[in-house]
């Protein structure tokens, strides 16, 4: 049990580094002119950025579930359902540059219209704070590890 636990808790923090890796990737990108290429990355790394969002909700789950330290102990810690919450905003904050970049990418392709770089630079800002918030997320963590935030400790 302990190895695959070790299996499911590595793959749970290389996920975590792929959005991570994803948003800076983005977060570059966006910093640049708004060309074809850059829109092309765009929609390719993003769509990398969600298959890690998944692999860290399908692991973190079984981490809850199976192989971390007991259900109650995350279901009576005010700071996971902290965590959580960050986690689904950073998720939810996600959607807009997913839909924006998949609509710049077919207006690319179809008509060759490009953002303007004011419309880069803003998307830039959105991506640049899920960034931020991600951060929060391995404090919230090293918290939860000690049992701070147990509710009735």
């Amino acid at each position: 049990m302990s190895v695959w636990s070790a299996i499911v808790a590595g793959l749970h923090y290389l996920a975590i580094m792929g959005i991570a890796a994803t948003l800076s990737i983005e977060v570059m990108t966006l910093k640049g002119a708004a060309t074809k290429d850059a829109i092309l990355r765009l929609a390719r790394v993003d769509m990398f950025y969600g298959i890690s969002a998944l692999l860290v909700f399908v692991t973190g789950i079984a981490r809850v579930v199976w192989f971390g330290k007991s259900v109650d102990f995350y279901m009576h810690n005010w700071i996971f359902h902290l965590k959580i919450t960050v986690f689904i905003a950073v998720g939810l904050w996600s959607i807009l540059p997913t839909v924006r970049f998949l609509q710049w990418r077919k207006n690319v392709e179809t008509s060759g219209v490009l953002p303007t770089n004011g419309q880069f630079n803003a998307m830039r800002k959105v991506v640049f704070s899920e960034l931020h918030l991600l951060a929060l997320l391995p404090f919230l963590a090293a918290l939860m590890a000690r049992g701070i935030g147990a509710i009735g400790a």
